[in-house]
């Protein structure tokens, strides 16, 4: 089936640069669904539009046999480009900042090799592509359009992430492998008032402040050494003017975790210090806590990564390694929960290994090499693709 790999790879870079040239946003992805359609109908997939909004699901019926489901999230980030690629995006402030792009463009290669040799497998391939990974709710979107009822019995559901790491390189890990992640808008009560008598308000910026001191202690004070906590205020808006003391502030905070006890416990601990604060500085009105763009744990099942990591090692050799476990989060298990079948998602690099190499020795990941949703980000476009489209492929194949 791989040998059929050079009859894909035309057509495929000139989509990615054309998915990569187009981005769009969270559950905007009209276009790129279209495209996406458009290519499996040509390949002979039963195509289904529209699933979760903007979703595609593509059905390849072959024979009696497992069922496989082959997952891509298709949209792009509020980040203006800054690559100075020919085919950078021509939307302004928008671009696919995290490698969807490279998702869609390496699942559409890998249906096709699928499509064109239908002597080598047997069974179900379901190649579906997801819209709104970004903001958490896509995959439960499409779950809740009838997702299960689409697609049928399945065994196993696979994904994949480009990542800031050598071309050519994929990693596996078993268990928990990306955390969960809760958003969490918090609005605190001030009075305001003239700057010039701030003794005749309750100063929210003041208030804001003290909570953002006050939270980092929860992972240095209340987290065990052992568990994996991530704590962000991202973002803080109060006031229009300088000598204006606003009556309200807003505080953006972002949690990642990896055990679901440590999760209540941080989000508990938030919301006490939020109140005490508030408390402490007279507020006059509770504080007000919105929950948003909340992601499952991503853990891969252990006997399905076994199998995907030893036939990457087949396939792959010495450029199949473990993935490190990461503080991103994904909301891919959505749907393989909802169906109720084993999952496993791995990650493949993007990066030149030679700059790659160095910027680790530097120690200037980041900064010599952009990650994933920098307005830098930009994978190779080769050996990128076929390793993306490979690694489908390989892991499939497994079952099929």
């Amino acid at each position: 089936m791989l040998v059929g790999l050079p009859g894909v790879r035309d057509w495929q870079e000139a989509l990615y640069r054309d998915l990569h040239q187009h981005p769009e946003l969270s559950h905007r992805e009209e276009r790129t669904a279209g495209i996406v359609a458009a290519r499996l109908a040509e390949s002979g997939f039963q195509v289904h539009e529209g699933v979760g909004g903007t979703g595609v699901v593509g059905i390849l019926r072959n024979g009696e046999g497992p069922g496989v489901l082959l997952r891509a999230d298709m949209d792009a980030l509020p980040v203006g480009e800054n690559t100075g690629l020919p085919y950078a995006s021509a939307v302004p402030g928008v671009m696919h900042a995290c490698g969807h792009d490279v998702h869609v463009a390496c699942l559409l290669g890998a249906a096709e090799l699928f499509a064109r040799a239908t002597q080598s497998w047997r069974g179900t391939l379901v190649a579906l592509f997801q819209p709104a990974e970004e903001v958490g709710d896509g995959a439960r979107g499409m779950v809740d359009d009838g997702l299960a009822e689409l697609v049928g019995r399945l065994d196993v559901a696979l994904a994949q992430h480009v990542l800031p790491a050598p071309a050519g390189w994929v990693g596996t890990r078993r268990g928990p492998v990306l955390t969960a992640a809760d958003s969490i808008r918090v609005t605190v009560h001030g009075r305001g008032g003239h700057g010039s008598m701030p003794q005749a308000t309750v100063d929210p910026v003041v208030l804001a402040a003290m909570i953002v001191i006050r939270l980092q202690t929860i992972v240095s004070r209340e987290v065990g050494a052992t568990d994996a906590v991530v704590l962000t205020v991202g973002s803080i808006q109060a006031g229009t003017k300088s000598n204006v003391i606003s009556d309200h502030a807003v505080l953006e905070l972002n949690l990642r975790t990896y055990d679901p006890s440590v999760r209540t416990a941080v989000l508990d601990a938030i919301r006490r210090i939020v109140v005490a604060e508030c408390q402490a500085s007279d507020s006059p009105r509770p504080p007000e806590f919105e929950f948003y763009d909340s992601f499952p744990l991503t853990v891969n099942d252990a006997a399905v990564t076994d199998r995907v990591e030893a036939a990457f090692g087949e396939y792959f050799g010495d450029r199949a390694q473990t993935m490190p476990a990461g503080s991103a989060s994904e909301d891919f298990g959505d749907i393989p929960t909802a169906l109720g079948i084993p999952y496993s998602y791995w990650g493949f690099g993007g990066v030149d290994e030679q700059a790659y190499r160095a910027a680790v020795e530097a120690g200037r990941i980041g900064a010599d090499i952009p990650v994933n949703h920098s307005p830098r980000f930009a994978p190779l476009i080769q050996p990128t693709l076929d390793t993306g489209t490979q690694a489908l492929v390989v892991a499939a194949l497994n079952w099929l």
